[in-house]
């Protein structure tokens, strides 16, 4: 028998789907990919199960399932297809599963991911949405299931190689970097007019459209600290934002000594992806070695809550607790999703977020009912606020 780590990707065809086979590509002496997932993207699903031969091929959309079937008939492939998205919570706890890639974007992932925290698996978390939804809840899951998670984000897991194995006890602060996304110089009265083309243009880093647009309000950036808040245990005043243009030191910790540990290396997803598989060692990435002499230059600067609410609002969220995320995380998706489609303003986004917000009656969090009641409740006035065009409160 095989004693490669069995991998499901949950959400294969997006960025981090795709770095992460690229990183397992490298190494099919260590890792097998089990299986794989995604909404509806057919061709790119294909493509994988030809290259990966994974046991299993999961398509949420059930027509697009059916075209998968159909596609893979002439390809003599042994992957088996499954359709809805009850089939991803059966992969992602499935027994012969070690590890699962949490990379489906927005609350789509949630009951999947938790699926594999109560099934005790491996854990690599890449949506963060997840997490930030059911908070505690899903902290608690992990811990009853005997999971292990290991953050895939950049920062997150940035912060996780600088703490080592040591606790949070003698942390001082922890410094979220942020790139500040592709409007960070541009003149805020320019701001109200900007395209989804020129908001998913990011500096630095390549990515989906949803989460470029997060970048680019700074939104990416406060579901991160309410992230970092749950995955170590500390309050929202412990953690701070800078913005740092290079994006090459991807976080820093301050201890009470005075020490201040970072993390650098160059803005490529595929270094923390390879980090996150082969924990606790490590393993060849693809990912070029960073160059400080070229670099020359790190620049730091405090982030603009004035002009980028969405990161105070995050914040808010974040001290208030309960099913605050949630609802804050639903009115964001509803109100980039209407961005993306052209029928809200940039700016606006942020003050459909508040009209949620402010309406917003928070509870504790006791179950994963309560958290999807909120979900919902925040995604109908959501979308009611983007109805009203300047997205103000009625």
């Amino acid at each position: 028998m095989s004693n490669r780590q069995r991998i499901a990707i949950l959400g294969s065809t997006g960025s981090i789907g795709l770095n992460t086979l690229d990183v397992l590509a490298r190494h099919p002496d260590r890792f097998e990919v089990f299986a794989i997932a995604a909404h509806r993207n057919v061709e790119k699903l294909k493509q994988q199960c030809v290259e990966f031969s994974p046991r299993f091929a999961v398509v949420v959309d059930t027509e697009a399932a059916q075209s998968l079937k159909e596609e893979l008939r002439s390809t003599n492939s042994r992957t088996e297809v499954l359709a809805g998205a009850t089939a991803l919570e059966a992969i992602a706890s499935h027994v012969e599963t070690d590890t699962i890639m949490a990379a489906i974007v927005g609350a789509a992932g949630l009951r999947s991911t938790l699926a594999a925290a109560r099934a005790g698996k491996r854990i690599l978390l890449a949506n963060k949405e997840a997490l930030v939804m059911s908070g505690p809840l899903f902290m608690q899951t992990v811990r009853e299931g005997g999971a292990t998670l290991i953050p895939v984000d950049s920062e997150h897991n940035a912060i996780f190689q600088c703490m080592g194995s040591s606790s949070t006890k003698g942390v001082k602060r922890v410094l979220l970097t942020a790139s500040g996304g592709p409007f960070l110089r541009l003149a805020s009265h320019t701001l109200q007019g900007v395209t989804p083309e020129q908001a998913c243009a990011h500096p630095r880093w390549v990515m989906g459209r949803k989460i470029s647009v997060d970048s680019a309000t700074l939104m990416n950036k406060g579901l991160e600290l309410i992230e970092a808040c749950l995955l170590f245990d500390l309050p929202p005043g412990q953690i701070e934002v800078v913005i740092h243009p290079q994006s090459l030191v991807h976080s820093f910790v301050e201890y009470l000594d005075g020490s201040m540990l970072a993390q650098l290396g160059n803005p490529d997803m595929r270094t923390p992806i390879a980090h996150a598989l082969s924990w606790p060692e490590r393993v060849h990435s693809g990912v070029e070695s960073l160059d400080i002499i070229r670099t020359a230059r790190l620049d730091f600067e405090a982030p603009d809550v004035g002009r980028f609410p969405c990161l105070r609002l995050a914040r808010e969220a974040a001290e208030a607790g309960g099913t605050a995320p949630a609802a804050l995380n639903a009115a964001n998706e509803v109100a980039v999703e209407a961005f993306l489609d052209r029928r809200l303003a940039f700016m606006n986004i942020p003050n459909v977020i508040e009209c949620v917000m402010e309406q917003h009656r928070n509870v504790a969090v006791t179950s994963l009912q309560d958290v999807l009641d909120a979900d919902e409740w925040a995604r109908s006035n959501a979308r009611a606020a983007v109805d009203l065009a300047a997205g103000a409160c009625a």
